[in-house]
């Protein structure tokens, strides 16, 4: 697989990395741990060198589970974890203060069997802690060798420009995809003016562009999707022209739609590299073989002229979690 840098931190990783959220969390009963450890090798088989965790993603059990997975080739990979929820639990309160950031990073290097995090990202913007606080800190984890690089999640331009002042960002870790283009308005152009690599998360929508997703589809209680409003049934149904446009474009490239959204995303900037998670072998091979499929002018044109006449329906978050999406 191609390589792409994050911005001009020099942070080298695959041009598709795997996002290993959904193995242990968020979209229903966790995977079974050989088979998490399986599908985690099996990307690095095919050429992925990013993995994407999160002390929150479990909780802790699947920064244990990534550390498993990749101890056999640890210093041929990129491993990226979080810090930002009060006791590691995304139900609770944020919390980045100094001494918080600090005990998580000690917590996560152990359980990823590791002795430094390559890419640390406050998973999102903690507003009862100053930014420049938490970059600093960071900034000390990195003098001291325990960490690599230092990123953002869901952060806006402002709150980016004020870390990037106190220790350079990475990356920026925010959903993007066909299903959710408002980073377009004012991140990515702050991203390129900064040098600043793009992680796109839920690259596919959560799965619905794909077309896995209609409808009659049931969530599972402890699935995420099952409190999104934008996947009740009435807005599934809205939204089912997406899917149908994505699949006219994608039978024409004898591609799958999860390829094609995945290319378009590898295709708007150089220094952008999607995540997308799955559980299946089959959806890793589709979605790895995303990098092989480059769009023509042509094929972008048509995408954005199909997007245009296409309005997706419903929020992208719950009320609550919404509040925590940084402006």
């Amino acid at each position: 697989m191609q390589k792409r840098k994050l911005g001009n931190s020099g942070l080298e990783v695959s041009a598709i990395g795997l996002g290993c959220m959904g193995l242990s969390f968020g979209y229903g009963p966790a995977t079974e741990r050989s088979a998490g450890i399986a599908l985690i090798q099996a990307a690095f088989e095919k050429g992925v060198t990013f993995f994407d965790t999160a002390e929150c993603y479990g909780p802790f059990v699947n920064e244990e589970l990534v550390g498993e997975a990749t101890a056999p080739f640890r210093d041929q990979v990129v491993i990226a974890t979080k810090f930002g929820f009060q006791d590691g639990d995304s139900k609770k309160p944020l919390d980045s203060r100094p001494e918080r950031i600090r005990a998580v990073a000690e917590a996560s290097l152990k359980r990823l069997k590791t002795d430094r995090i390559d890419l640390f990202y406050q998973h999102r913007v903690d507003p009862n802690v100053p930014i420049e606080d938490v970059a600093g800190t960071v900034k000390d984890l990195i003098q001291e060798g325990k960490v690599k690089h230092f990123g953002l999640s869901e952060a806006g331009a402002q709150s980016i420009r004020r870390a990037h002042a106190v220790q350079p960002v990475a990356a920026l870790q925010s959903e993007y995809s066909l299903w959710w283009r408002e980073p377009e308005e004012t991140v990515l152009p702050t991203l390129e003016e900064l040098g600043i690599g793009f992680v796109p998360f839920s690259p596919l929508g959560k799965g619905f562009p794909t077309g896995a997703i209609d409808e009659n589809t049931a969530f599972d209680k402890t699935d995420f999707r099952s409190i999104v409003p934008r996947f009740s049934e009435e807005n599934r149904k809205a939204n089912a022209v997406l899917v149908e446009v994505l699949g006219q474009i994608a039978d024409v490239r004898g591609a799958a739609r999860a390829q094609i959204a995945i290319a378009w995303l590898l295709a708007q900037k150089p220094w952008i590299v999607p995540i997308p998670g799955t559980t299946k072998l089959h959806r890793l091979e589709e979605n790895v073989g995303a990098a092989a499929v480059e769009l023509s002018a042509d094929d972008l044109s048509a995408i954005e002229a199909a997007l245009r006449q296409i309005t997706v329906v419903g929020d992208r978050y719950p009320a609550h979690l919404q509040q925590r999406v940084d402006r």
